[in-house]
Order: structure tokens, then sequence, then C-alpha cells
């Protein structure tokens, strides 16, 4: 390529994108210095590839969100209230929780919801964007961090349960599934070995943990189901489901689904937690 590429060259590139820089702001900069188009994209394509690769076979993360239940406590103090412990797992590590979403805030982020549903995308790790999924046949909205009182408040109230900063979060994700409708097993976590994994990374890190809300349950079927484990957890409205992973591998058994709706409406909220800043 006529220009040749120095380690030193690839370990700051790959210092770059860990740091969060785009890939065409680092492409602008070659380019300003004197790189050759080809050989910029080159070398950036190596760099992503490989910090993916590494991401694949990183050690478990040590600081995760959760709630302390080493005594084993019955209830967990979540900031505005008590919220109740119903069940625990330690591999994969889930925790169900009650009392966590009053009925007034049910409906009310079913209310302002409502009328921005439109047909749920999913993560497109190919390219780091958002695609239609066939596994995925629920309608949803994401709103803003802090978008209204409702969800600043059930924010803060899920910062404190889980002990993970406000700014880790997604937005919140409120989707409806209506009789038929169902989200296949599947992995929250982003694979490394997708190539548009690195640029998913750049917003926030890895996703780290999930917290799945009921906002109304609906009269038959949808429950959270983690096939590699047997369990389904019933949509109860106003408990939540809350699993982490610590590192993105199928080792974490955290493949989970969304059972068909067999009658009536479900609603959920979910809150993605990611293991730095979500910008």
């Amino acid at each position: 390529m006529g220009q040749p590429i120095s380690p030193e060259l690839r370990e700051w590139l790959a210092a770059q994108l860990v740091a969060g820089h785009s890939v065409p702001s680092l492409r602008a900069s070659m380019r300003a210095a004197g790189w050759h188009n080809d050989v910029a994209d080159a070398v950036l394509a190596e760099v992503e590839a490989q910090a993916a690769g590494a991401a694949a076979f990183a050690a478990p993360r040590t600081r995760m969100p959760g709630p302390d239940l080493s005594a084993s406590p019955l209830h967990v103090d979540a900031g505005d209230r008590q919220v109740r412990i119903l069940q625990t797992i330690r591999h994969p590590r889930v925790i169900v929780f009650d009392d966590l979403v009053s009925d007034d805030e049910c409906e009310g982020l079913i209310a302002a919801a409502r009328v921005r549903l439109a047909r749920s995308l999913t993560v497109e790790t190919q390219t780091g964007g958002e695609a239609l999924n066939v596994d995925r046949t629920s309608d949803g909205m994401f709103f803003e961090r802090g978008e209204n009182p409702i969800v600043a408040r059930l924010e803060r109230r899920i910062a404190a349960l889980l002990q993970w900063p406000l700014e880790f979060g997604e937005g919140l994700q409120i989707l409806r599934y209506s009789p038929g409708a169902q989200y296949r097993p599947h992995y929250d976590y982003f694979d490394p070995a997708e190539p548009g994994t690195p640029t998913i990374l750049r917003r926030g890190g890895q996703r780290v943990g999930t917290l799945v809300m009921y906002l109304k349950e609906p009269d038959a079927g949808g429950g959270t189901i983690f096939p590699d484990v047997g369990l389904e957890i019933a949509p109860k409205r106003g408990t939540g489901v809350f699993f982490s992973y610590d590192r993105p591998d199928p080792a974490t058994r955290t493949l989970h689904g969304g059972a068909p709706v067999l009658a009536g409406e479900k609603w959920v909220a979910t809150k993605w937690l990611r293991e730095r800043e979500f910008t």
C-alpha cells in the first residue's frame, strides 16, 4: 500500500476506539496527517476486528449491577420504596422483584407510549444500526432518559435498586405484545464476532444487565423464559425480572425470550445497562 503501518499506530488507534472515538473521526485524522484512504480503511478495519476478537475472550467482570443479596433479604431499598425479592437464581444470575412499579406508573407509561408505538426493531450487529427481525413481533418505542416525571422517577429507582449509575442505562423501552406476539430466545449482549459490534460499543460499552418490568399482564401466555435452565417467569403487573451477564458469552446462560401471548395484551418496560456511560 506504499505507507507502512507501525505497531505504535495500531496501538494508538486501538486506544482511541476504546476511548469512544468514531472510525470516521479517526479516518479523518489519518487523512489530515497524510495517510491514503485505502491505507486508513485497511488499518482501521484490522484494529476494529482485533478489538472485537479480544472482547470475545475477555475475563468476567468483577463489578456488576445488582443488589447485595448476601444476607438473603426479603426487601431491598430502592430509594423511594422497598422492593420485595420474590426469587433468585445464581447461574444464570436472575432476580425477580415485586412491588417495583406502581399501578399508576404502569398506566402512565402505557398512556405516554401508546401514541408512539411502531414495529419493534432489534440492534443490527452486522452494521451497528437497527432492523426489523422476524423473531420479534411486538410494537415498541423508546423514552429518552428522564423524558418525563414517571420515567425519571423510575430510572432513579432502578439505579438505586441495582446499584448502577443512572447514566449507564439506555433509554427506557416500552413494548406491547398482542395475541400471538413473541420474542424468540436471544442474548442481550452484543456478539463480539459481529462486524457492527465495535460501532455499537462506542456508545457505552457492552450491555451487562437487563431489567424487564411488566406493566400490563395478559390473560394467558407471555412469560419470560430462560430455555437453558427451564425457567419461566409469569408476567405479573408491577413485578420485574433482572438478569446480568459478566461477559458476552453463552456460558452466562442468559438465553431468554418472551413466550407468545395467548390471550389479551402484555406491556413491558425494559432497561438495558451498559458498562459505562451511554451516550
